[in-house]
């Protein structure tokens, strides 16, 4: 499911695509897309994006102000597969369910695509007022939301398990909550307000010890010691800013970068389980206290070793009938060759 790197990187995409683009005419919807019609029509319109949490807002402005329509906005949820692509219009991708298109000849469309169709749209500006502060966009804001909430009932569950209420921690998902609970070493079901308060009382500690530190010292205790609080800020970031684009809106077939970068999110060797809500959670050591009766956990298979190459006569009968396999299925058979190749 898209997380908040993901929608941030849409947004970047976005605004550095469309940004000097001219888009004209009506916004294409298609039967089965999961939002209304949008009422926008304009000769001549731009479209910018801002990304919150989980969430991505969409501005049509008509580049004549006086002259055109009122701006609309619109705000996106990407569900588990949504995306945004920029294409000729003649070469639509499969499940593109709203589409905006250019003036220029011949037109391209910016497409909100979405395979399995969680995603949806609203119209206007509001953020889902459910919503916490975005933990990339508003960290400071994010980080006092939590630990003056520290009371609320929704603590008494598993850390895991509060990473991804939204109420709180708006933009992490399950790959992020694995990332950074591992990089702590702290278990996936100890309860969150015993994590969180100690957290808080860390905080307190340093101010009464050393009240007079500077912004610099204090930047740079976090970097060498840095809380759960912060990574849930820093380790999107390292998804976002990354020098390699770890998740490219224009390549989101190529996960390899990003794949590279995960530490316990799938990784072989690592533990799972699944939680209350049914999410399965990466994870290295015990599971903790409040890890669900019944559950063992799971390890995640290890590669195998590689196997001695074989002899020109002894080639095995998948390898002697591969010239008669053609098209994907021969890139499928020299890809488990390679594999098995030290």
């Amino acid at each position: 499911m898209p997380e908040c790197p993901e929608l941030h990187l849409a947004g970047r995409f976005i605004n550095g695509a469309c940004g000097a683009l001219v888009f004209a005419g009506g916004v294409e919807r298609s039967a089965v897309g999961r939002g209304p019609e949008v009422p926008f029509r304009s000769e001549a319109y731009g479209i910018s994006a801002l990304a919150r949490g989980k969430e991505l807002r969409l501005t049509l402005s008509a580049l004549d102000a006086a002259a055109g329509p009122p701006a609309q906005d619109l705000v996106f949820r990407f569900g588990m597969s949504g995306s945004f692509r920029l294409c000729p219009a003649a070469e639509l991708p499969r499940h593109a369910h709203l589409r905006f298109l250019t003036r220029e000849s011949p037109p391209r469309a910016l497409c909100f695509v979405d395979p399995r169709r969680f995603g949806s749209w609203r119209l206007g500006d509001a953020w889902q007022p459910e919503r916490g502060p975005c933990v990339v966009s508003e960290y400071q804001a994010f980080r006092e939301n939590v630990l003056k909430n520290l009371d609320d009932r929704a603590f008494d569950k598993p850390i895991c398990e509060v990473l991804l209420n939204q109420k709180y921690f708006n933009g992490i998902g399950n790959y992020l909550r694995a990332e950074i609970l591992f990089r702590l070493k702290i278990p996936p079901f100890e309860k969150a307000r015993t994590v969180l308060e100690a957290l808080k009382e860390q905080e307190q500690e340093r101010r009464k010890k050393d009240p007079s530190l500077t912004l610099s010292k204090k930047v740079k205790l976090k970097q060498e010691n840095p809380d759960l609080l912060e990574l849930c800020h820093t380790v999107p970031m390292e998804v976002i800013t990354a020098e390699k684009p770890l998740l490219d809106p224009e390549h989101s077939d190529n996960y390899a970068a990003f794949k590279n970068w995960l530490q316990c999110y799938l990784v072989p060797g690592m533990s799972s389980l699944r939680d209350r809500n049914g999410r399965t959670i990466w994870f290295q050591g015990e599971p903790g206290p409040m890890a669900p009766k019944g559950q063992r956990p799971r390890k995640t298979p290890r590669k195998k070793s590689p196997q001695p190459k074989a002899e020109p006569e002894a080639l095995s009968p998948e390898v002697s009938g591969f010239v008669a396999v053609s098209g994907r299925a021969a890139a499928r058979a020299v890809l488990r060759l390679l594999r098995r190749s030290p």
